[in-house]
């Protein structure tokens, strides 16, 4: 049987310096990326209490999001962190 392809998920991906002060240096899977991503929005209570779909900015997600990004919605902030990875 051939080896199983590995999904494009899973692949180890360089990290730019902005997401990297979030999340850790690279290269990491996007799976991973965004297990830490979420962690960090957590652990620092940055979703809006009244709709747990927004992500507020702090000066490290503002750096990962774009400066005049205060408030992301969850699958826009996707969007956002694919642009910092290759």
């Amino acid at each position: 049987m051939p080896p199983k392809k590995q999904s494009k998920f899973m692949q180890p991906m360089k990290i730019s310096d902005e997401l990297a002060a979030v999340v850790g240096k690279g290269p990491m899977p996007r799976t991973e990326v965004t297990k830490k991503i979420w962690a960090y929005i957590k652990r620092h209570k940055r979703q809006d209490p009244d709709n747990l779909r927004d992500i507020i900015a702090d000066e490290k997600l503002a750096k990962v999001f774009g400066p005049r990004k205060k408030k992301v919605n969850m699958f826009e902030m996707t969007k956002l962190i694919n642009k910092h990875l290759s």
